[in-house]
C-alpha cells in the first residue's frame, strides 16, 4: 500500500490531526497525501487501538510502523528477488572466508556450480546487499587524527597530465609532488617528470628548506621510492628504502608509511592533491614545466596559503607563521648530499652496471646481487654488510676496473695494446721480445693480440733462460703460435742446441779417424782424393 512508502513521522501527524477532529479530506490536503493512504492508515491504527487519545501524547513511531506492517505486510516485488539468491550461501562464504571480490566469486560459481546461470551484475548487487546487512565494521570507522604543530607532514605524488619538456622538445607525463603540514595545512608543491629515488629525496630537501624546518613524522604513500615492501598487517614491518632511511637520519624525522590501499590514512595530502588539480590545473594554461613550476609557486603563496581552509576554518599561511613554524625541527647545518642505494648483479666480466657505467668487484662473487651506494662522486659496493670497494664515479659507458678483482692469471688479458705486451716480453728477454714482434707482424690484416697474450703469459711461467731459448727455436722454425711454443717447452726442445748453435770441433786436437780439413782440401785439388784400402 502507499502508506508503507510514507514517512512514519507524517503518519504520526495523521493521528494527531485525527484526534483534533480534522477531516480526512483536510488532512490529505495539509499533508499532501492521498485520501486512500489516509484512510488505510487510519484503519490500521484503529485496529491497533492507536487513534483515541490526547493529541499532545502521540503513539511512538515504532508502534505506528508495527500497526501498518500488521495490516499490510511488506512483499518484495518479483523483480527485487535476486537471480543468484540460490547461491547466497556460497557468495557469503567466499566474501567472509576469502575476502573475494564479485568478479572472482562469479568466476568461481561458473566453474564449480553447473546449474549457475547468474550474471556478474547480479553477484555485485548481492555483495552490496550482504555488506549493508552486515553493517559497518570497527575498522571501517574513520578516526579524525588531531596533530600538534610540527608533528606530522603527509607527502604524495599526483598525476599532473602531459607537460612540455623544453630539454627534450616533447610532451611528457608529469607529476605533482605535495607535502602538507598536518596542523596548519600549509603546502609545498612542485612539478617533476619522474618518481625516481633521487627526485623523491630532492623534493623532500626542497620542502624542508621551504618550510624552514623539519616535521617530526613524515607519512609517505607506498610508492617504491619510499617503501619497497608495504606492511600488510600489524605483524609486518615496512621495508624502507635505504636511501630514504639515510635522508631521515640526516634530517631527524621518522617515517610512518601508509597502509596499502588506504588513501584515507593520508587524507590531508589526498584532499590537497585534488584541490591543486581542480583549482590550479583547471585554470592554468600550461606552457612548459619551468613556466608551470613558477606559476604553481605563485598560486601556492597567493591562493593556497591564504584561503580559508574548509576543515580548520583558518588560513594555512597565517597558522603556519603563528603556530607551526617555530615547532618544526631545525635544519641541519650541512645540506644533505643525496645518497642512492641500488641493487646490481655482478656479471661474468666481474663488473656491475650502475647508471650505464661499469664498476669491478671481486670475481668470486659473480652472479650475486650486490648493494650499491652512490653518493656524490663515489660508487661503493657492498656484499651484505661487507664493504668490497669504493670507485670514483665515471660517465656512462666507461669502466672502473681494479686488477685484483680479476683472476690473477687472467687479469692482464684486459690490456689490449701492442706496446703493453711487447714491453712485458722485453722484461723476459730480447728473444721473447723478437718473438712477440714477429707474431704481431705475421699478418697485416688479422690482429694477433690474443696469440701474443697467450704466448707471453706462457713464457712468464718459465725461467728467462728457457723462455728465450724457446723463443729462439720458435723463430728458427717459424713456429709463431701458442701450441708450437708450448710443445717446445713441454718436450724440452728449448734445451737442445739449434744447428747454428752446435759446438765447433777442435781439429787441432786430432782424431784417430779424421784428417786435417786443410790437408783434405789440398789432396782433393791435386787429385789425391781416393784413398786405397790396405
Amino acid at each position: 500500500m502507499a502508506a508503507r512508502r510514507t514517512d512514519v513521522d507524517r503518519l504520526q501527524e495523521v493521528v494527531r490531526l485525527h484526534r483534533m477532529g480534522v477531516s480526512q479530506r483536510r488532512i490529505a490536503g495539509d499533508l499532501r497525501m492521498s485520501r486512500m493512504t489516509i484512510g488505510q492508515a487510519l484503519s490500521a491504527f484503529a485496529k491497533a487501538g492507536l487513534l483515541e487519545g490526547d493529541p499532545r501524547e502521540l503513539p511512538e513511531l515504532a508502534a505506528l510502523k508495527r500497526a501498518i506492517e500488521a495490516t499490510h505486510p511488506s512483499k518484495p516485488a518479483p523483480q527485487q528477488t535476486s537471480s543468484v539468491e540460490a547461491w547466497r550461501d556460497d557468495i557469503e562464504r567466499l566474501r567472509r572466508a576469502k575476502d573475494a571480490q564479485p568478479t572472482a566469486i562469479h568466476d568461481w560459481l561458473r566453474v564449480n556450480r553447473e546449474e549457475y546461470t547468474g550474471s556478474l551484475s547480479a553477484v555485485k548487487r548481492m555483495c552490496l546487499r550482504l555488506a549493508r546487512e552486515e553493517g559497518p565494521k570497527p575498522e571501517d570507522v574513520a578516526i579524525p587524527v588531531e596533530t600538534a604543530p610540527g608533528e606530522v607532514a603527509q607527502v604524495d605524488f599526483v598525476y599532473a597530465g602531459m607537460i612540455y619538456d623544453p630539454d627534450r622538445g616533447a610532451l611528457r607525463r608529469a607529476w605533482l609532488f605535495a607535502m602538507v603540514l598536518g596542523y596548519s595545512r600549509h603546502l609545498f608543491a612542485d612539478l617533476v617528470f619522474d618518481q625516481k629515488v633521487e627526485t623523491w629525496m630532492g623534493l623532500h630537501i626542497a620542502a624542508f628548506e621551504f618550510f624552514g624546518g623539519v616535521p617530526e613524522v613524515i607519512v609517505p604513500d607506498n610508492l617504491k621510492a619510499a617503501v619497497i615492501r608495504a606492511a600488510f598487517g600489524h605483524g609486518d614491518d615496512a621495508v624502507l628504502n635505504r636511501s630514504y632511511r639515510e635522508l631521515a637520519r640526516h634530517y631527524g624525522f621518522r617515517i610512518d608509511p601508509t597502509p596499502p590501499r588506504s588513501p584515507e590514512k593520508k587524507g590531508k595530502v589526498e584532499r590537497v592533491g585534488r584541490y591543486v588539480k581542480y583549482n590550479f590545473f583547471t585554470t592554468h594554461t600550461s606552457v612548459d614545466i619551468e613556466v608551470d613550476r613558477e606559476a604553481l609557486g605563485v598560486w601556492c603563496a597567493e591562493i593556497a596559503a591564504t584561503r580559508r581552509h574548509g576543515t580548520t576554518g583558518r588560513r594555512p599561511g597565517e597558522v603556519f607563521e603563528a603556530e607551526e613554524r617555530g615547532a618544526l625541527g631545525a635544519l641541519p647545518a650541512r645540506r644533505y648530499e643525496v645518497v642512492i642505494w641500488k641493487k646490481a648483479t655482478l656479471h661474468r666480466d666481474a663488473h656491475v652496471q650502475v647508471d650505464g657505467a661499469f664498476y669491478s668487484a671481486p670475481w668470486k662473487y659473480i652472479g650475486e646481487k650486490l648493494d650499491v651506494r652512490v653518493a656524490g662522486k663515489h660508487v661503493a659496493l657492498y656484499r651484505r654488510e661487507e664493504h668490497l670497494w669504493t670507485h670514483a664515479q665515471v660517465r656512462r659507458g666507461q669502466r672502473q676496473t681494479v686488477d685484483s678483482h680479476l683472476p690473477e692469471e687472467r687479469g692482464e688479458l684486459r690490456k689490449r695494446s701492442r706496446s703493453y705486451w711487447e714491453s712485458k716480453a722485453t722484461m723476459l728477454g730480447p728473444d721473447c721480445r723478437r718473438l712477440a714482434e714477429a707474431m704481431f707482424d705475421a699478418d697485416d690484416v688479422l690482429h694477433q693480440l690474443r696469440k701474443v697474450q697467450g704466448v707471453v703469459s706462457l713464457l712468464e711461467k718459465h725461467p728467462p733462460e728457457r723462455a728465450n731459448a724457446a723463443s729462439r727455436r720458435a723463430m728458427h722454425f717459424g713456429c709463431l703460435n701458442y701450441m708450437g711454443v708450448k710443445n717446445i717447452l713441454l718436450k724440452g726442445l728449448d734445451l737442445e742446441p739449434l744447428d747454428d748453435e752446435a759446438p765447433k770441433r777442435d781439429w787441432a786436437s786430432g782424431s784417430r779417424f779424421a784428417r786435417d780439413p786443410n790437408q783434405a782440401v789440398l789432396d782433393f785439388k791435386e787429385g789425391r782424393h781416393h784413398v786405397d784400402a790396405d
